[in-house]
């Protein structure tokens, strides 16, 4: 479980995430309590400070 306290993901877990679908890093979207590849072009949300980090379940991004 990612530790998360209003809007606040520790980044030391945030450091051992990585996008499962480019192994690329990612980073913490507060306001949407979402983790962004920006490489692959998604987020994935955190729900219950649980990151799903599925392809599937992630929104895309217009960028």
């Amino acid at each position: 479980m990612v530790e998360q306290r209003a809007g606040i993901i520790n980044p030391k877990m945030l450091e051992l995430l990585v996008c499962p679908l480019t192994q690329g890093t990612l980073k913490f979207d507060r306001d949407r309590d979402e983790l962004i590849s920006e490489k692959a072009r998604l987020a994935y949300p955190i729900r219950d400070g649980i990151p799903i980090m599925l392809v599937s379940e992630a929104r895309k991004l217009d960028m």
